[in-house]
């Protein structure tokens, strides 16, 4: 699946890397805790998160993650939309709640990828 047919999917829209949203995705993290993706490391990973602040743009680049989707309406900071074009970070955003985008994507086929030595 690729990050646009996600955010397709989960009726969402871009805030930053449209242009980039051809990008492959082979599996999902769903969390507001960024102890927990840093626990989840997987290749090719879409994170979904309702945490807006920039340690969510500072853990996905660290993790090497290239899409972020916030759920439940949220909307990055300007500060945030600037430090995921530095890092070359997707961001987009869908009105639906974490449990609704999650179970919308595992339908569409989307399931765990390999784990990522780290």
């Amino acid at each position: 699946m690729t990050v646009s047919e996600a955010v397709t999917l989960l009726e969402g829209q871009f805030f930053f890397g449209e242009d980039q949203a051809d990008r492959e995705v082979s599996s999902a993290c769903g969390s507001d805790l960024m102890s927990d993706v840093m626990a989840f490391v997987k290749d090719r990973v879409l994170l979904l998160t309702g945490l807006v602040n920039p340690q969510v743009i500072r853990t996905a680049s660290l993790l090497d993650i290239h899409a972020i989707i916030f759920v439940r309406g949220k909307v990055p900071s300007r500060d945030m939309v600037e430090m995921a074009e530095e890092a070359d970070i997707v961001l987009g955003g869908t009105k639906h709640p974490m449990f609704i985008s999650c179970g919308k994507l595992y339908e569409a086929g989307l399931r765990t990828g390999g784990t990522r030595a780290i």
